[in-house]
């Protein structure tokens, strides 16, 4: 397919129906972008050329014009000494070089044309990639939100999740089993002899200490 019939193509396909046919249309829209610059740069390539042609032309048809020019002078000059034989054959030679001149001029014409044509479809080709890209987007943006809730919901209806929230139940339940063991071996312990004579002898000792404070601290010079 030449370049200039996969614009036309590109140009007049409607991105939302073929996305909408597309199996994966990450890598559709992908593809179509890739498409789309690559025409870019062929078309631009082609445009290159033929303004470089153009330039040539222009320079032909200066050229022409001077030989013209020049034919035109010499048979002048030929009348002028009466050799109208000679004045005949230059105006031959203007008028063959006046042909060639039409003929360049011919294709300039068309070269015009398709250049402004060309600017034309590439101006629309950039509009279309734009929206290309805009759609890659959001479709980047949708399918990463998908697959975001996608693995929550495989998550939340995880067989192995419930399994796991089981066992935990199943360990706590063993380690309140556990502290309930611990905790009946205080049930119905006595405090031995030792134990109350020893506690009282402490709160003995604070109270001593308490006593004598308070002593000095009545005894205490008042200023």
């Amino acid at each position: 397919m030449g370049v200039f019939s996969r614009l036309t193509d590109i140009i007049n396909s409607n991105l939302t129906a073929m996305l909408d046919r597309a199996e994966d249309p990450e890598k559709m829209i992908r593809l179509i972008i890739q498409e789309m610059e690559d025409t870019l740069v062929e078309v631009r390539s082609t445009a290159a050329r033929t303004i470089a042609e153009k330039k040539g032309i222009n320079r032909q048809l200066d050229r022409l014009a001077d030989s013209a020019s020049e034919w035109e002078r010499k048979a002048e000059f030929a009348i002028s000494r009466g050799r109208d034989d000679l004045a005949k054959g230059a105006l031959l030679e203007k008028s063959k070089l006046s042909d060639s001149a039409r003929a360049l001029e011919a294709e300039l014409a068309l070269l015009d044309d398709s250049l402004a044509k060309n600017d034309s479809d590439v101006a629309r080709l950039e509009i279309k990639l734009t929206e290309a890209k805009a759609k890659q987007k959001t479709i980047r943006s949708r399918k990463d939100t998908v697959d975001a809730r996608l693995k929550v919901r495989r998550q939340l209806h995880d067989p192995r999740v419930d399994d796991a929230f089981a066992r935990f139940e199943k360990i706590e339940k063993r380690i309140d089993a556990t502290e309930g063991e611990i905790e009946s071996y205080d049930l119905g312990q006595r405090r031995s002899l030792s134990d109350e004579i020893a506690e009282l002898e402490a709160e003995n000792s604070i109270q001593e200490e308490l006593d004598a404070l308070k002593a000095r601290v009545a005894s205490a010079p008042k200023s």
